[in-house]
């Protein structure tokens, strides 16, 4: 679908872009930089919420000052592919996995991990990663440093 299908125009984009930047911008703050009301932000947003663009607003922390030293991605091999929804179904039950990908290439899914150090990731692989059915291995990268995490350029779209 592009942006016409979806009946957005460049004011829900430029909103979009303002709330991308801090998602705690009061709608009237909004209105005021783009030349409409608090009202219509709001009515704006509804609309972006029910159409699926905006699915919800999350709260981004840092896990380091918690405790959670480490991130890790995981390249998972699966026995067969027809095990995924199996597979996600369980990695989602692992609280300390953030995010998983179905992907193309060497791995069927690459999932981020969380972790206090490496005794709790070594944790989480053999205890709980590694135990799944239908996982035949998995291949572990530590992040040494996240050094870019930001949402797209809605410009460039």
């Amino acid at each position: 679908m592009n942006k016409k299908q979806l009946d957005i125009d460049e004011l829900d984009l430029k909103i979009l872009s303002v709330l991308m930047e801090d998602a705690k911008t009061p709608y009237t703050e909004i209105g005021k930089k783009l030349f409409v009301s608090g009202g219509t932000i709001h009515v704006r947003m509804k609309k972006l919420q029910d159409i699926g663009i905006v699915k919800g607003a999350y709260l981004n922390i840092d896990h380091v000052l918690l405790g959670y030293d480490l991130s890790a991605f995981l390249g998972i091999y699966l026995k067969e592919s027809s095990m995924y929804l199996d597979v996600i179904a369980a990695l989602k039950e692992i609280p300390e996995i953030v995010s998983a990908h179905y992907t193309t290439g060497v791995y069927s899914i690459f999932a981020r991990v969380i972790c206090r150090d490496t005794d709790h990731l070594r944790e989480v692989l053999s205890g709980k990663v590694q135990k799944i059915k239908g996982i035949q291995r998995t291949e572990t990268f530590i992040s040494l440093e996240e050094s870019i995490q930001r949402p797209v350029s809605l410009s460039s779209i």
